[in-house]
């Protein structure tokens, strides 16, 4: 890492060299009207004409000169293009290793560290603080928290923005010609060295390639109609020009201050980590004051003791002495408290954040009180102190504070405790300087019911007067003293009062979490939707600040329960971003609008998608007002689905596929499926998941690639030479996704496609098919090889121990099912325990104890529907099955008990499928000759049940070989397979399908609902002629067969037949 000079010219050429390229904003002292387009519009640093001037070209074609020096014009928002790197850092959050361009590190976490993407994405917490690193080596600049500060959108050439040839432009007419136009695909990076310099463009012509956006400070492109980018903390940016040698470190240190370490052992010890270090004879700085004689290239002090000894600290353990004034170490006082005794707070914040931890922690309201005087009116048995100060109580650190006067008066160690005294009595009892409001605030913040009302019959007493920005009524409501409250609304209290910020009486309630006191405001008439100056109801605050009890007081009492705030957040919103799922069940009780989008367009689905928590899912999904809105779309075409793959959010992924019945092949307005999303940033474990749900690996985005196309874009050298060794391709399938596996993994998931069926033969815009992207001819030959051989065994042979019994404690029976395999391997105890099915080596996903038949109620579910994966019947009872009664889907086929633990059986059609899977089976495994087919299922092992998205291929190969089998001349050779695999649907141009038929399909879904309502929902074949005495009812058929009702399982007393 290179360490600024320490001359001024070395230093301003270094920083012009740096400069060069950095994509910029106008800065604070702007006057030069609209040259850049607006507020937030995004401009590329050309040149620097001196170290005064700068010559900026904005994305919207101008080019001018700015100031750069004493007057600042702009702001750098990325300087990543310019090469700026900090050597050995991390992103914690995205994992870039190493961080490129401005690097934030929190000041309240030990080695945490964000890029400017994650930063300005409101990673980490919003309430901790952060230092601003801009270069390697320069100073860290301390930033208040993000959750203070204003975001502006930044516009320019970001995806989805229109855009013409720029000033730099030297590629001849890939655009088509001079005036044609393009349209912005992504960001990305022109050389490892320069990242996020370049824009992927596709211009109307059809072509597409990478251009300069920042490189070398090269503009190739011009917007004309500019895109929304990202979000950004503005205030936060650092200035253009502003490095420099010689200035201040972020704590005003400098060689020559004397300084002490005025904070306990431990947290120094935790604060010296990366910084030199602890060791024992470091002791002698924890009672004696230093002199800083040096400041290296990291920002850390050098600190020499009368001893002799020089020390190395982290600058945040170091406190500045004042020479002038006396220094007062409270954490080395002996003090002893009462209740009663006048306390003043610290009023230095970073020191005071440490110092609460664990004794109350820090919140920002408590900001007020730095430096006030307070009086301690509890002691708890931890030592900790309640204090009220500033109109509130909040709990304290006993070293966080010091006491200026006790109990009765007096004032240790000084000796004008008496004029002291007077000035703190009159800080207190207010009523003597004949501050009416002043001393009524005050009692009712304290809940002192009968002062206060002995305020209220002073003539001069205003029930509504203000103090401290607060009225009575507001302290009482926030601090819950009920008594109070009932006596100010006698006399007559505003409860519709703002305070600065907007927060009326119901919000300080919500904040206090009181719901008594949200009851009685109620009850007085107060507006329960008010909104304050960030349009936040008390419900946002309340399900915000996690007060579940004042939640479920405001729903009973009728407030709105999906009014949008400042950002078009809901309270859904709100609770999924807490993570309490018990607010977010509380809400759609109580009817929230799922649908409500915020200012990014978001709604419930998509936040609990993005923010990748599956518990919100779960409820949300189970409380769907309408199935459909599992497929909503943003406005740039995405689903709940599409941000799930996009952020590797299995977990969601799988919930909203399975429970939410998602449709995997929605497109957004890039045509790209979830599938698409997720081979593309090689999220091994969501291709899974999507394949084995059935996901359409066929479907071609805008530029006519499939998702194969994309997988073999991303293929790696030291992926190629893996392949090269692979002999056992099922092993290779099997282990896509597991852990431990290659996370770049594009060239394994290609070869997991193409034996799961997707097309080698189709072609993208450019004529392309998936093998002409193969870079080696081994690779190929892997594609091939899968793709001929898609029934190959991946799994393991099945054991051979007892078939009933538990596979690992051998003592108790096999009862539980795992998915999605399907295997049975142990008993309901060791279940918990296995991890990957013990006969397919397959992660298990879910875990399923196997229970009575739910129709019979007799016997034990033994028999396994395909494609479902549900065993919930028993071998009798499942024999009048063509639905599955669980879940309603088509059975296909069934696979008894013996097969699922690993034994041989007989896998049973269900009539009407007979043929087609037959036939499907027969061409995976080669056979001419149906008997044959007939021996090898009746032989089948479990490692080679047929996966729902095998089952969907087999449907399709089925029916075309069923289509041609009368006519011996008209059979398909084997190079014809591909062609049988492709959905149905015309080829259209641009490489997909044509889809129109789908509103004939919906039709047909709705019609074969009603069918189904009027169905035995046990057989799901015959009509409802029977019913019970408890309202439910089946076929004649399997009626007479039932002892309990298969709904609600109450007993079978009497049938009735129906007419």
């Amino acid at each position: 890492m290179e360490v600024g000079a320490s001359t001024g010219t070395r230093g301003t050429t270094r920083f012009m060299m740096e400069g060069v390229g950095a994509r910029v904003i106008r800065g604070p002292e702007w006057k030069w009207g609209k040259q850049d387009g607006g507020e937030g519009h995004v401009g590329t640093v050309r040149n620097f004409e001196s170290p005064e001037e700068v010559v900026v070209v904005w994305d919207n074609g101008t080019a001018a000169n700015y100031r750069c020096s004493g007057a600042f014009d702009l702001r750098i928002l990325d300087s990543a293009p310019t090469g700026v790197k900090h050597d050995g850092t991390m992103c914690d959050t995205c994992r870039q290793q190493p961080i490129f361009g401005i690097r934030w590190k929190c000041a309240e976490c030990n080695n945490y560290d964000l890029c400017s993407i994650c930063y300005h994405g409101d990673k980490h917490h919003l309430r901790h603080r952060f230092y601003r690193i801009a270069t390697p080596g320069s100073e860290r600049v301390l930033l208040e928290p993000r959750r203070k500060s204003k975001k502006i959108a930044i516009r320019g050439i970001f995806p989805g923005a229109r855009v013409v040839r720029g000033v730099d432009w030297q590629w001849e007419d890939q655009d088509g010609g001079n005036g044609r136009r393009g349209k912005v695909n992504e960001i990305q990076d022109w050389s490892a060295a320069s990242p996020r310099s370049a824009a992927y463009v596709i211009w109307d012509n059809s072509a597409k390639n990478l251009y300069r956006v920042g490189f070398e400070g090269m503009a190739d492109l011009k917007v004309v109609n500019d895109a929304k980018g990202q979000t950004v903390y503005r205030d936060h940016l650092p200035l253009l020009g502003e490095q420099g040698p010689g200035r201040a470190g972020p704590h005003g240190l400098a060689i020559g201050d004397q300084v002490n370490v005025d904070l306990e052992y431990e947290i120094v010890d935790s604060l010296q980590q990366g910084h030199g270090g602890w060791t024992d004879g470091m002791f002698e700085c924890l009672s004696a004051t230093g002199t800083v004689v040096g400041i290296d290239e990291d920002h850390d002090i050098v600190v020499s003791y009368p001893s002799g000894n020089r020390w190395t600290f982290n600058p945040a353990v170091l406190t500045k002495v004042q020479v002038s004034m006396p220094v007062v170490n409270s954490i080395s006082d002996n003090q002893s408290f009462a209740v009663g005794d006048l306390v003043q707070i610290c009023n230095d914040l970073d020191k005071i954040k440490l110092l609460q931890r664990g004794h109350g922690e820090w919140a920002e309201a408590m900001t007020p009180t730095l430096g006030k005087i307070g009086r301690v009116q509890q002691i708890y048995h931890d030592g900790d102190l309640k204090v009220e100060v500033c109109s509130t109580s909040w709990t304290y650190n006993p070293q966080a504070v010091t006491k200026v006067a006790s109990s009765d008066g007096t004032v240790p160690g000084n000796s004008s405790g008496e004029r002291l005294s007077a000035l703190l009595k009159k800080l207190f009892e207010t009523h003597v300087s004949g501050d009416v409001n002043e001393e009524l605030v005050k009692t009712a913040a304290n809940g002192d019911a009968a002062k206060c009302e002995e305020c209220l019959k002073r003539p001069e007493a205003d029930v509504n007067g203000i103090f401290a920005g607060h009225t009575a009524l507001q302290a009482a409501s926030q601090n819950g003293h009920l008594d109070v409250i009932k006596i100010l609304l006698r006399y007559k209290a505003d409860v519709e009062i703002e305070d600065k910020d907007g927060d009326r009486a119901v919000h300080h309630a919500a904040f206090g979490d009181e719901p008594a006191v949200m009851a009685l405001l109620a009850g007085a008439g107060a507006d329960l939707n008010a909104r304050n100056k960030r349009r936040q109801t008390a419900l946002h605050i309340a399900v915000n600040k996690g007060h579940a009890g004042v939640v479920r007081t405001l729903l009973e009492l009728g407030c709105h329960p999906s009014l949008q705030d400042s950002e078009g957040d809901t309270p859904l919103h709100d609770a999924i971003s807490k993570k309490r799922d018990d607010m977010l069940a509380l809400l759609l009780d109580h009817a929230a609008d799922i649908t409500l989008t915020n200012n990014n367009g978001f709604n419930a689905l998509h936040h609990a998608a993005l923010r990748g928590n599956p518990s919100a899912m779960r409820v949300l999904l189970s409380k769907l007002p309408r199935p459909w809105i599992v497929d909503e779309k943003k406005d740039d075409g995405y689903t709940a689905l599409h941000l799930a793959a996009l952020n590797n959010h299995v977990e969601v992924a799988e919930q909203l596929a399975r429970a939410g019945k998602a449709d995997l092949d929605l497109q957004n307005v890039n045509l790209q499926t979830a599938l698409h999303l997720a081979v593309e940033r090689q999220h091994t474990q969501i291709v899974r998941l999507l394949v084995r749900e059935g996901a359409n690996l066929n479907v071609a985005d805008k530029d006519g690639d499939t998702p194969l196309h994309e997988a073999l874009r991303h293929h790696t050298l030291s992926q190629l030479r893996q392949l090269q060794d692979v002999q056992d391709v099922g092993r290779l399938l099997m282990g896509l996704g597991a852990q431990g596996q290659d996370k770049k993994s594009s060239s394994f998931i290609a070869c997991f496609l193409a034996a799961h069926g997707a097309d080698l033969e189709l072609k993208n815009k450019k004529g392309q098919t998936p093998l002409d992207l193969c870079p080696d001819p081994n690779l190929c030959k892997t594609l091939t090889t899968c793709h001929k051989n898609k029934d190959h065994n991946i799994e393991s042979s099945a054991p051979t121990t007892g078939i009933d019994e538990c596979l690992v404690c051998s003592d108790a029976k096999r009862e539980v099912l795992f998915g999605p395999c399907g295997h049975v391997t142990c008993c309901n105890a060791c279940a918990p325990r296995v991890k990957k099915c013990l006969i397919c080596r397959e992660s298990v996903v879910n875990r399923t104890k196997i229970e009575e038949c739910v129709v019979c109620s007799d016997r034990k579910a033994s028999v396994l529907f395909r494609p479902c994966g549900h065993m919930c019947a028993c071998d009798s009872c499942a024999s009048l099955m063509k639905k599955c009664v669980q879940c309603r889907a088509q059975i296909l086929h069934m696979l008894p008990l013996t097969m699922c633990c690993g034994g041989a059986g007989d896998v049973t059609y269900v009539k009407g499928c007979n043929a087609t899977a037959a036939a499907a089976l027969a061409e995976l495994k080669g056979s001419q000759d149906p008997e044959d087919e007939k021996l090898t299922a009746n032989n089948t092992t479990p490692a080679q049940l047929l996966s729902p998205r095998e089952v969907q291929s087999n449907q399709q190969q089925a029916s075309s070989t069923s289509a041609t089998s009368n006519n011996p001349s008209q059979q398909p050779q084997p190079q014809q397979q591909p062609a049988q695999q492709q959905p149905e649907g015309t080829l259209m141009n641009n490489g997909s399908r044509d889809t129109s038929h789908s509103d004939i399909q919906k039709l047909q879904q709705q019609l074969q609902d009603i069918k189904e309502q009027t169905m035995c929902p046990v057989c799901l074949d015959r009509l409802k002629n029977m019913i019970f005495l408890c309202g439910h009812g089946t076929c004649q058929m399997c009626g007479d067969r039932m002892s309990e009702c298969p709904i609600c399982r109450k007993a079978v007393d009497k049938r009735i037949l129906l007419y």
